[in-house]
Formats: structure tokens, C-alpha cells, sequence
């Protein structure tokens, strides 16, 4: 008698882990988060100041499945059905009371030569005769709010339907707090709440200096203690949701303390969550898509402001929410279809006002909604003074906006594909960009111009950040990671980059031959390695008919659609550093006081501690 075995292997998470559900319809195993601390040269990072060492390697425990949404075995590897978006892990980090705010160390007070510079001498330092930068004044390493309207303008300013109410029984500076409680929920959208058993007596011992982060994974938001490493590998508190994936969040730095932080949340279902994660209370809001059922691709909470917050959709718009208000259906109000109601913005930049702030209809959100682009808008960052908001999309384009008075200042394009990820320098006087062209681009805001492309990834570029603990009014460090696993420094001065006045002259449509110049100190390559990244290809015509080295000026000032600059006249930066830091393509990068924070797709948080102050030829604490 003859038997034939068959075995299956079982199905696999989304993101490609074993799923670990008991068969038979029981419980579903969870594990706990994993530390480790892997030593050896592959894991130190070599720059000039010194060398940077990984401390802890934190994977944080994917949740399974839920159970009424076990994954369907695909039978076909060319099937082109579109699931649900998903995000690599993410954090958004919270320190109560700083130790040393990096403000504090972006402002030169003297010259190279000056003991009272922090400033180590990796970076290139320029000496400078003033106080005043190419890009205008500078206080305290930003921009003055000044520079950019002659006043500071507040969103809502003007309009009366959104001055708060007073709310009875509300003392001082009490903050309100969302009316559900999350751990007894009865919510189908929440599926568990997982909060430590000693997490008051938790809040109440730990330093006020130490990172509080919240990461995504899967179905899971895990909100962490990275202070400690006995408190690493214990949640302060897991929540987690049926079948929705948070794909971004936030902290509200306006009403963070020690006994409150306002945590915002954006689901691949469209849904926002307002988390308050001391009362454990919570709030949903554009339940089921009520106001657009758009996946939300990024969400923030509005500089300085309690209630309000922006989501990005993907379907293109921005819109505007506060957090206490009820949901309406929305339907775009008249008059404002095609841009703003005096006809200032052309619709040639795809951006529309749908409802805007001015708009006397304030009983419920929106507050305001904003159509930027006809394709998915991937990220935005709002600039250090709080007055600009940067948008960058599918379509390849970087959108600058004074989301104050809801007009397009600038829109810039990339080499190629879609920009994915944007921020900008603490003075607000650059933004780079990163995407699927596998380069970083700076742009000058001041003079609205590509100043530099950026040359070292082999993949597209997931997130990019200055490191503010190493920037000053002069010079900037910043890095990129990109799904290549690696992780990219680069260092740069506003001397190698060129006067302002030569990108001013190309932004006005003057012929500029040469590249600009490059500090032969930034990097070790060689100027025959620097020619053999540059690109010889050019694109000649736009799909808009614009020509290279041309833009196309709106009515008024009202904003610059620019041309894509060729690479072949493009300076090329290399990086000071190039390492790969993952097994798995990364998804978030941040910069601490302390060290050097990674995340990849598969839920593994890094950290890199810096080199000691003092320290030469690689010497570590």
C-alpha cells in the first residue's frame, strides 16, 4: 500500500511572515519584542568625527492576523490585484523635557576659531563677517518669521467660526482629551488594548529625558519607553485594530507633558484615530470615509495649535481636521472649485481650494480641504517657523505652500518618478527631497532653485532628515535611508553650494554652463569617481511644453511652476558615509541628541550611538 504525504506550508503574513495562529480556531500566539546587541565592524558607522556604534537592535513582535481576516492563499504569483497599502515601521518620538534642544547649537555666535563652537571638524566650516546669512535673517539658527510675510499669520487668523468656545468646567491650561476609553472600547475598529500593568508607576519613575516613541507594525501600534533597556522589550501600551493598519502618526510638541500627549494616527482605511495615551482615551474621526475614504499616506499636527491637523490622502488632497470636532459628509462648497474665488491660482498646478479656512461653515470637519495633485500625495513637513508647508507627490513634484493664505508658492520636479519623502533644514532656508530617481535633492527656498543633487543610493530613497546636533546657520549634516538598506551622511556649506544670485539668475530663465562648485573635502571620492555619477542624459520638453531652463510664472507672483533641471548641470554631492544597516529595506530615520535612530519594513528599530565628545581616531565611550 502506497501513501502519499502532502505537506502545506502555512500562509504568510502581508508583509511575509509565517503567520502564527493555532489551527483548529484557537488563540492566536503573540511574541514579545527581541533585544539585541550585535558588535563587530558591521555594525559601526565611520565618518569623520568619529565612529558611531549600534547599541540596540529592538524587532518588534508582528502581530498576526486578525482572525476574521486570515490571508487567502494566492495561487497566482502574476496576479495584479491590488491590496490595501501598508507602511514599513515608523516612529514619532517624544522627549518631555529635553536635556539640549538642538536650536541652541544652530546659531554661531564667532568664527572657526571660536572654542564656542560645538561644531566638530568633520563639517567644513565657512567663515562668515556677519550675522546675516545669503538667505536673509537669521535668529537662533531660523528664519525670523518676518522673512517670509513681514508678520507671523496663524492658520484660522480672520475668521471668527473657528475661535475655540469656551468649554465649562475647563481650568487654565488643562488640555481637552478625547471622551472614549480605549481599553474598554467596545469599538469593532479597535480589537485589543494591551497597556502595561505598571504604567503609572512606569510614567512616574522614568526620566523626562528619555525618548518616548510610537512605531506601526502591521496591525499594531506599540508605544515604547527607549529610555532603558529593560524598558525597551516591555509595550508601555500595544493596541491593536482589526483589520486597519496605522501607516503614519504623530505627536502633538504643543501639548506634549508629563501627564499629557495627543497622539494622531492614519489608517490604510482612511480612518483617523486621536489617541491621548495617559487617560488612554480615544477618539475616531472620517469614520468609514465619511469626509474622503481615501488611505491616509501622512498626517500632522499643525505647528503650535491644539486641535488642528493636516492628513494627506491618497488621492491627492490635503485636508484640514480639529481633533474635537463631528464628521459631516463633504461636499465642495461654491466658488472655490478651481482654486481660490478671485481666479489668483491657475489650475495648471492641479491645486484647488475644495473648502477653505476662510470658509464661515465651521460646525464640523473639515476645516479646511485642499485638492494638490491628480495623483497620491506621499508626504509633506512644515517649515521651522511654522509658516510653509512642503507636499510632495507621485506625479514627481515638490509643491511649497503658505498653507496660511492657501496659495502654491513653488512647484519643483523631480529627475524622475515620485518624490516619497521631504523635510527641511532647522533654518529654513533648504528642503531636500528624496524618491524613485535614487537621488536627494536640495533646493534653496529662498532662492527657488535646485542647488545640488545627491549621489549614493542604489534603490529608492524612503526618508530623509538633518541632523540638527550637527548643523549650523553655514553648514548641514543630514541623512537618507532608502528600501537599498543602507543608510547615507552627507555634509555640505552654503560656500561649495555657490552664491545665491547664480540660481537666482537660472531660476530666471539665464543660461548657467558650469555646475556649481563642490568642497573636494566633503568627501573622499575623487573628482574622476564625482564624473563618473554625473548624468549625461537631459530632458528637453515637459509634458506642459515647458522647456528646460524655463518656467512658467503665474498671475501675480502666485506661484512658479519650474522646470526639471538636467543633471548634466546639476552639482553632485557625494556622501561622507554609505553603509548598509538592515537585512530589510528601511522605512524612517531620525536624529537624536544621543544617537542615530533606523527602522526598517520588518519592524527592527536601531540605535547608533554617537561617537564621545573628544573622542579621535575612533575612541568609544
Amino acid at each position: 500500500m502506497n501513501f502519499a504525504l502532502t505537506f502545506a506550508l502555512p500562509p504568510r503574513y502581508p508583509n511575509g511572515n509565517l503567520y502564527t495562529g493555532v489551527s483548529g480556531g484557537g488563540g492566536l500566539l503573540e511574541t514579545n519584542n527581541i533585544l539585541e546587541h550585535p558588535t563587530g565592524p558591521e555594525y559601526q558607522l565611520v565618518v569623520g568625527e568619529g565612529t558611531y556604534l549600534l547599541r540596540d537592535d529592538l524587532h518588534l513582535a508582528t502581530p498576526p492576523p486578525h482572525p476574521s481576516d486570515a490571508p487567502q492563499p494566492n495561487n497566482n504569483p502574476l496576479a495584479t490585484t491590488i491590496g490595501p497599502p501598508t507602511a514599513g515601521t515608523k516612529l514619532s518620538i517624544a522627549v518631555i523635557a529635553p536635556r539640549k534642544p538642538p536650536a541652541q547649537s544652530l546659531f554661531r555666535t564667532q568664527t572657526v576659531q571660536s572654542t564656542r563652537s560645538g561644531m566638530p571638524p568633520s563639517i567644513q566650516e565657512e567663515t562668515q563677517s556677519s550675522g546675516k546669512s545669503d538667505g536673509g535673517s537669521i535668529a537662533n539658527g531660523f528664519i525670523a518669521g518676518s522673512y517670509y510675510s513681514g508678520q507671523v499669520p496663524a492658520f484660522g487668523d480672520g475668521n471668527p467660526a473657528l475661535q475655540p468656545a469656551p468649554v465649562k468646567g475647563k481650568k487654565g491650561e488643562q488640555r481637552a482629551k478625547p471622551k472614549n476609553n480605549i481599553i474598554k472600547s467596545n469599538s469593532s475598529f479597535v480589537s485589543r488594548v494591551i497597556p502595561h500593568e505598571s504604567l503609572q508607576k512606569r510614567l512616574q519613575e522614568r526620566s523626562p529625558e528619555g525618548l518616548l516613541a510610537f512605531a506601526n507594525i502591521n496591525r499594531a501600534l506599540i508605544w515604547l519607553d527607549l529610555s532603558s533597556e529593560t524598558a525597551k522589550t516591555e509595550n508601555m501600551t500595544k493596541v491593536l485594530f482589526t483589520k486597519a493598519h496605522a501607516v503614519c502618526h504623530d505627536i502633538n510638541e504643543f501639548t506634549k507633558a508629563a501627564t499629557h500627549l495627543d497622539v494622531i494616527l492614519g489608517f490604510n482605511s482612511g480612518d483617523i484615530i486621536w489617541y491621548e495615551c495617559i487617560s488612554q482615551k480615544y477618539a475616531r474621526l472620517n469614520k468609514n470615509g465619511i469626509i474622503n475614504a481615501a488611505p491616509v499616506s501622512k498626517i500632522l499636527w499643525m505647528p503650535n495649535k491644539e486641535n488642528f491637523f493636516l492628513a494627506a490622502h491618497m488621492d491627492g488632497s490635503v485636508v484640514a481636521y480639529d481633533k474635537e470636532k463631528e464628521d459631516a459628509e463633504f461636499v465642495a462648497e461654491e466658488g472655490t472649485e478651481n482654486g481660490h474665488s478671485n481666479g489668483a491660482v491657475k489650475p495648471a498646478t492641479k491645486f484647488r481650494v475644495l473648502k477653505s479656512i476662510q470658509s464661515r461653515n465651521q460646525k464640523t470637519n473639515p476645516v479646511a480641504f485642499w485638492k494638490i495633485s491628480n495623483m497620491k500625495v506621499n508626504n509633506m513637513a512644515f517649515s521651522p517657523d511654522g509658516q510653509l508647508l512642503a507636499i510632495v507627490c507621485d506625479d514627481g513634484t515638490l509643491t511649497i505652500m503658505d498653507y496660511i493664505r492657501e496659495r502654491v508658492l513653488d512647484v519643483f520636479r523631480s529627475y524622475y518618478g515620485a518624490i516619497i519623502c521631504v523635510t527641511w533644514s532647522p533654518d529654513g532656508r533648504y528642503v531636500l527631497t528624496g524618491g524613485q530617481d535614487d537621488l536627494v535633492s536640495i533646493w534653496s527656498i529662498v532662492d527657488s532653485a535646485l542647488v545640488a543633487r545627491c549621489v549614493g543610493h542604489e534603490s529608492w530613497i524612503t526618508d530623509v532628515k538633518f541632523d540638527p546636533w550637527r548643523c549650523d546657520e553655514r553648514n548641514y549634516r543630514f541623512g537618507s535611508v532608502g528600501e537599498d538598506c543602507r543608510l547615507l551622511l552627507w555634509d555640505f556649506s552654503v560656500g561649495m553650494l555657490g552664491r545665491s544670485k547664480a540660481l537666482s539668475a537660472r531660476n530666471r530663465g539665464t543660461s548657467v554652463s558650469s555646475s556649481m562648485p563642490l568642497d573636494r573635502k566633503v568627501s573622499r571620492a575623487s573628482a574622476a569617481e564625482v564624473s563618473r555619477l554625473r548624468s549625461n542624459s537631459s530632458l528637453t520638453t515637459q509634458p506642459d511644453g515647458i522647456s528646460d531652463g524655463q518656467t512658467a510664472p503665474q498671475e501675480d507672483g502666485e506661484g512658479v511652476l519650474h522646470s526639471v533641471e538636467p543633471r548634466a548641470s546639476t552639482a553632485v554631492l557625494p556622501p561622507v558615509m554609505s553603509k548598509q544597516v538592515d537585512n530589510h529595506p528601511l522605512s524612517w530615520l531620525g536624529f537624536e541628541e544621543r544617537c542615530i535612530i533606523t527602522s526598517c519594513k520588518d519592524g527592527h528599530i536601531r540605535e547608533w550611538d554617537r561617537p564621545k565628545e573628544g573622542a579621535d581616531d575612533g575612541t568609544q565611550r
